[in-house]
C-alpha cells in the first residue's frame, strides 16, 4: 500500500501548492464564474482548479508509474481537459464539448478500451462510447455545488481503487488513481463551502473522462461476472449517473433543454426540502459512500447477499430519486413554456401506477430469493435452487394479484398510513396462502420449506410498507426542515393540537415552521408530541412572542381564561403576532373543524 500512499501524498501536497496559484492566474485572466440566476453560487468565483488538478497528474504520475502503459488514457485524458479548459475561457455550445466527449471515447475504444457485456462486438463497441460520454458528462452536471464533485470523486475513486487492489494488486491504472485522488484532494481543501475557487469544465470533464475509463479496466481486460462489470460501476458512480438521469429527464418533461443550466440538481432540490447546502453535500456523498463500499463487497465476497444488499440499496435510491423529482425548485412558473410542469411525477401521474407495480415486481422476486438465502444461508441455495425457478412465477403471479384485488394500489404515497399497513398486511397473506396452496397442488411441496414463506411474508411485508411510508418519512422531514415560513407555536397537546400539526403545516405554499407546542399542565413538560417539543407554559409562550421567537400562535385548547385569552391578544396585537384558534367538533357524524 505504500506504493500507493506516497505517490497520492506527494499529488495532494503539489495539489495544494498549485491550486492557489491558479487561482491567482483565473482572476487575473478575468476567467470567473459570474453569478448567474440559473447557478447556484452568489458571488464570481475564479475557475481554473482543474488546470490544478490536471497538471499534477501529469507531472506527477510518470514519477511513479509508466507512461507506456497508458499512454491512450493519458492522451485521451489531455484532450478532454483541453476541451473543458477552451469552454471556461472562451465559452463552448453545449453540442461542441458533447461531440468532443465522443471523439475522445471513439479513440479509446478503437485502441482497446472496451466494455464486454455481449456477444455482440459492435453492441459492446456502442456501449462502451455511451458509457465514457455518459460518465463524463455526469460528472460535468454534477460539479453545481461546492465540494460535491470533488467529494463525490474521492469517494468513488476510492472505491475503485479497493477493487483495482482486489483484483491485482499495484499497476499502472492503480497508481494512476492514487495520483489522481490526490490531486482531487488537494483541490478538494479549497472547494469546501464556502469554495475560492471552481475545478471548471476542464477540471470536471478531464476527471470524468478517467473514471469513466478507470471503470472498464486495462484495454483487453474482459469480464463474464455480471455483478462486477455491470453493477459495479454502476454503484461506484451511482450518485453522478442519478443526478443527470434526474435533471435530464426532469428537463425535457418540463419543456427545457437538457443543455440548459439551471438549479434542478439533486443537490439543489435537497436544499429546497430543508437540508443546508453543506448537509445536502453531506447526503450526497453519503450515498456515493454506500454504492462505493457494495462495489467494494460485490468483489471481495463470492456470496450472495452484497447482491442482496445491493439490490435493495439501488431500489431505495430510486424511490428517493423520485421523491426528489417532486420537490418544487422554480418559484415563479413563467419561466417555464406554457402547459409544462416542473415535477417529474407530476407530468407521469397517469403512469404512477404502473412505475409501483413494476416497484412491487422487484420487491416481490428479490423478497423470495432473500428468504431462500437466509433459509438455507447461502451456500445450501443449490441444492434448492430448482425448487426456487420453479415456485418464482407461481409466487410473483399470485403476489400481484393478490396485491391488485385487495386494493394495495388505490392508496396515495405521501398520505401512507397504518390503514394502508394492514390492506398490504391482508395481501401478503392471501398471497402467501394460495402460493403455498399452488405449490402444494402442484409439487407437493416436496422439497420445499414453510421457513422461507414465513420469512418471505415478512420481508415482503417490510419491504412494500417501507417503500410507501418512504414518502411521507421524506415529506414530513422536508416539513421540519422548511427554510421558509411563520414560526409556529400550537397552545394546547389535545387532538386539536395533532389535527393542527397534520394540517396548517402544508396548508399554505411558503407554510409553516413548527416551533413547538405550549401546555399549563407541568406533567407535560420535556414531552415531545409527533416529534416537536412542548416548550413550556402560558409565561413561556408570552416569552416568545415577546422576545420575537414567534410568528404564529394557534390555540387548540378547548378551555381558556377569557381574561388570559385577552390578554394574550394584546400581546399578539403589540407584537404582530398572528392569533387564530381552531375549533374541534366532535359528533356522532364525525368530526369537523373550523
Amino acid at each position: 500500500m505504500l506504493t500507493l500512499v506516497v505517490p497520492a501524498l506527494v499529488a495532494f501536497a503539489a495539489s495544494l501548492v498549485l491550486v492557489p496559484v491558479c487561482r491567482t492566474l483565473a482572476r487575473r485572466l478575468g476567467c470567473v464564474a459570474q453569478a448567474r440566476e440559473d447557478r447556484w453560487h452568489k458571488s464570481a468565483t475564479p475557475l481554473l482548479g482543474g488546470v490544478a488538478i490536471a497538471v499534477v497528474v501529469f507531472v506527477v504520475y510518470p514519477i511513479f508509474g509508466s507512461v507506456r502503459d497508458m499512454p491512450v488514457l493519458l492522451v485521451s485524458a489531455a484532450l478532454m481537459f483541453s476541451v473543458g479548459l477552451v469552454d471556461d475561457v472562451v465559452t463552448l455550445k453545449p453540442q461542441t464539448k458533447f461531440v468532443g466527449a465522443i471523439v475522445v471515447a471513439s479513440v479509446m475504444v478503437f485502441f482497446g478500451y472496451r466494455l464486454a457485456w455481449t456477444d455482440w462486438s459492435a453492441l459492446d463497441i456502442l456501449l462502451t462510447m455511451v458509457w465514457i460520454v455518459g460518465v463524463t458528462n455526469a460528472v460535468n452536471l454534477l460539479d453545481n455545488m461546492d465540494g460535491l464533485a470533488a467529494g463525490v470523486t474521492l469517494i468513488a475513486g476510492c472505491a475503485l481503487l479497493g477493487v483495482f487492489v482486489i483484483d491485482g494488486g499495484v499497476q499502472s491504472p492503480v497508481v494512476y488513481l492514487a495520483v489522481l485522488l490526490g490531486a482531487t484532494a488537494g483541490f478538494l481543501v479549497y472547494n469546501f463551502h464556502p469554495a475560492s475557487i471552481f475545478m471548471g469544465d476542464g477540471g470536471s470533464l478531464f476527471i470524468g473522462l478517467n473514471l469513466a475509463a478507470l471503470t472498464l479496466g486495462a484495454p483487453g481486460r474482459g469480464s463474464t461476472d455480471i455483478l462486477s462489470i455491470l453493477v459495479g460501476p454502476l454503484l461506484v458512480l451511482l450518485v453522478p449517473i442519478l443526478d443527470t438521469t434526474l435533471v435530464t429527464v426532469s428537463r425535457m418533461l418540463s419543456g427545457r433543454s437538457a443543455a440548459q443550466g439551471g438549479r434542478d440538481h439533486s443537490s439543489h432540490r435537497l436544499v429546497a426540502i430543508g437540508l443546508s447546502e453543506r448537509g445536502a453535500v453531506a447526503v450526497l456523498w453519503v450515498l456515493s459512500a454506500l454504492g462505493g463500499l457494495l462495489a467494494v463487497a460485490l468483489r471481495e465476497w463470492q456470496t450472495d447477499w452484497p447482491g442482496i444488499l445491493a439490490g435493495l440499496f439501488l431500489l431505495a435510491t430510486v424511490i428517493f430519486t423520485v421523491h426528489l423529482a417532486n420537490v418544487r425548485v422554480y418559484r415563479d412558473t413563467s419561466d417555464l413554456p406554457a402547459g409544462r410542469m416542473t415535477p417529474l411525477v407530476a407530468d407521469l401521474m397517469y403512469k404512477r401506477r404502473v412505475a409501483e407495480v413494476l416497484l412491487d415486481l422487484c420487491l416481490v422476486t428479490l423478497a423470495y430469493y432473500t428468504a431462500y438465502w437466509l433459509r438455507f444461508e447461502s451456500a445450501a441455495l443449490g441444492g434448492y435452487s430448482q425448487s426456487f425457478l420453479d415456485s418464482l412465477p407461481i409466487v410473483v403471479g399470485v403476489q400481484m394479484a393478490a396485491l391488485f384485488f385487495v386494493g394495495a394500489y388505490r392508496g396515495v404515497w405521501k398520505y401512507f398510513g397504518l390503514m394502508d399497513g394492514v390492506t398490504f398486511g391482508k395481501a401478503v397473506l392471501l398471497g402467501t396462502v394460495t402460493s403455498v396452496s399452488l405449490i402444494v397442488y402442484v409439487y407437493r411441496f416436496e422439497n420445499y420449506s414453510r421457513g422461507v414463506f414465513v420469512i418471505y411474508a415478512a420481508l415482503l411485508m417490510l419491504f412494500l410498507c417501507g417503500s410507501r411510508a418512504s414518502f411521507r418519512l421524506i415529506r414530513e422531514f422536508a416539513h421540519r426542515r422548511r427554510p421558509v415560513g411563520q414560526r409556529l407555536v400550537i397552545y394546547g397537546t389535545g387532538d386539536g393540537a395533532a389535527t393542527a400539526v397534520r394540517d396548517l403545516l402544508s396548508s399554505t405554499d411558503e407554510g409553516c415552521r413548527m416551533v413547538g407546542f405550549i401546555d399549563d399542565d407541568p406533567a407535560m413538560a420535556r414531552v415531545r408530541m409527533q416529534g416537536y417539543p412542548v416548550l413550556g407554559g402560558y409565561q413561556m409562550l408570552v416569552s416568545l412572542i415577546s422576545h420575537g421567537g414567534v410568528d404564529s400562535v394557534v390555540i387548540t385548547t378547548p378551555v381558556i381564561d377569557v381574561e388570559r385569552l385577552e390578554r394574550l391578544k394584546a400581546l399578539c396585537a403589540k407584537h404582530d403576532v398572528l392569533l387564530s384558534r381552531l375549533h374541534v367538533e366532535l359528533d356522532r357524524l364525525g368530526a369537523a373543524a373550523s
